[in-house]
């Protein structure tokens, strides 16, 4: 699929594309852009479409306004719910944000204000997280007597490590982008006015390589979450030998031994190309 997304209407969010960089915002300022059920369906449907378009290579996923990044869930919504419905609606959080991090394309969060409970969970999905100078990190769902829902407490813990992560998730304390970026949880730090712009020129940095590295890059490091070591890097040896059969290798090495810029396709793999071994890794 190329390029249709100016036929899909949002009310949650806004779609910007510019060259081969897609920006999503999540529009509810008034509501610090909590994420509501009709919030996590929009995202599901657009990032499903994003998945396949090949005239998309990054993505910049940020909020509306300055307050806030995403400040949580609906509390509303949280209300009404007993044990089964509680998983149903954990679960079906957890779908979306497991396809923002399996998108095969760089999903880079730019974090403006608060990133509290979901919204942290939110940034947790992406592949890079750029804060503001007042950015807040937080899962405070203990608060609420619940716990993180949405992957906080597998993706945290990964991130920043086991004890960490259990300071943030068992006192629900937040903490600022300076100790974030201390801690790992985020790349960097930036002012507020020049966020999306570094975020831009990051993504544009990533766009322009070779489009089958960077998708074998993501499946390679993603892996490290769920394989030992040695099966870790027997993906990674099999996926390095899909990239030494893509156009995009004889292009880079050809560039390297010219002396020049490398011309990429910019043409991400078809998973037709990947052999069955590699389709199930």
């Amino acid at each position: 699929m190329k390029g249709h997304f100016v036929e899909l209407v949002f009310k949650t969010l806004l779609f910007d594309q510019n060259d081969r960089i897609a920006t999503v915002t999540i529009n509810r300022p008034d509501k610090l852009n909590a994420l509501n059920a009709q919030a996590k369906s929009e995202l599901r449907e657009l990032f499903t479409q994003l998945k396949t378009d090949d005239a998309i290579s990054v993505v910049i996923l940020t909020g509306a306004g300055e307050k806030a990044f995403v400040a949580g869930t609906d509390i509303k919504e949280l209300t009404v719910l007993n044990s089964e419905t509680g998983k149903d609606f954990s679960a079906k959080g957890q779908e979306v944000f497991d396809l923002i991090e399996n998108l095969g394309k760089p999903v880079i969060a730019a974090v403006n204000g608060y990133a509290l409970g979901g919204g942290c969970e939110l940034a947790l999905a992406c592949h890079i997280r750029i804060a503001s100078e007042n950015a807040k990190f937080g899962q405070p769902e203990v608060n609420l007597g619940i716990i993180p829902g949405y992957g906080g407490t597998q993706r945290l813990a990964r991130l920043i490590g086991r004890g960490r992560a259990m300071e943030m998730i068992l006192s629900g304390n937040q903490i600022d982008a300076q100790e974030a970026l201390r801690i790992g949880l985020v790349n960097k730090v930036v002012p507020q006015a020049e966020l999306l712009a570094t975020a831009t020129s990051m993504a544009q940095l990533i766009a322009s390589k070779g489009q089958v590295a960077i998708r074998m890059a993501l499946k390679a490091v993603n892996m490290t979450q769920e394989t030992t070591l040695s099966d870790g890097q027997k993906l990674e040896a099999s996926l390095f030998g899909v990239c030494c059969e893509s156009e995009d290798f004889k292009e880079g090495t050809s560039a390297f031994l010219e002396k020049r810029k490398p011309a990429f396709s910019q043409r991400s793999l078809d998973e037709s190309s990947l052999r069955p071994s590699d389709k199930n890794k």
